[in-house]
């Protein structure tokens, strides 16, 4: 038996991912935050933590700190972007999934990261591949003014995503969507959505 602490801010999210668990992968705890998750963890000892990319009071970037890379990690997050993927796998995670795998392909991966498999996708592979063999870019400073959220925003709104079709990925209401756009332009000192795509296209986003 699997032994699993779920760490994400949307209940919805959690219970989903509850229901759709096999036999053999039990779920020992649950968290929405970044305190709760250390402190779960701690409490329940899991084999592994299924580990929400953004969270209240930080990120898992910050969990995998407070935690020393006792436990085996596997990330899960709407984000697919290299400096996420390669972010979290430098503090230790074990694997990166996005939230469209499905339940099937979900418990395959947190049976391999039990074993100490890693557990990418083509494409993220090649982000962490990169990385490592140094040929990765080194951070972007545009990039790194915006907020892990407003990241988020200004990916899927680069991929052609309407503003509601955002919000409900997000989980966020349309007036917070477009708050987060209007910061996104602002920062990136960018008129519209096509300079966005533009410019997220020439960034590999």
């Amino acid at each position: 038996m699997i032994r699993l602490v779920i760490v994400d801010d949307h209940e919805m999210v959690r219970a989903g991912i509850r229901g759709g668990l096999p036999d053999d992968i039990e779920e020992v705890g649950e968290a929405a935050d970044v305190a709760g998750a250390v402190q779960t963890i701690a409490r329940t000892d899991p084999d592994v933590v299924l580990l929400d990319v953004h969270l209240p009071g930080g990120n898992a970037q910050e969990v995998l700190r407070q935690c020393h890379g006792s436990y085996r990690f596997l990330a899960l997050s709407v984000s697919d972007a290299a400096e996420d993927v390669i972010a979290v796998v430098r503090l230790g995670a074990r694997g990166y999934v996005t939230k469209d795998i499905t339940a099937d392909e979900l418990a395959d991966a947190i049976r391999k990261v039990a074993v100490g498999d890693a557990v990418f996708s083509p494409r993220l592979a090649g982000f962490v591949l990169d990385a490592f063999t140094g040929s990765a870019a080194a951070s972007d400073d545009e990039l790194d003014r915006l907020t892990a959220r407003e990241r988020d925003v200004m990916r899927l709104i680069a991929r052609g995503y309407t503003y509601r079709e955002t919000a409900e990925e997000l989980f966020l209401s349309v007036k917070t969507v477009e708050t987060h756009m209007s910061a996104v332009l602002r920062k990136l000192q960018l008129s519209n959505r096509r300079e966005l795509a533009r410019w997220a296209q020439g960034r590999g986003l």
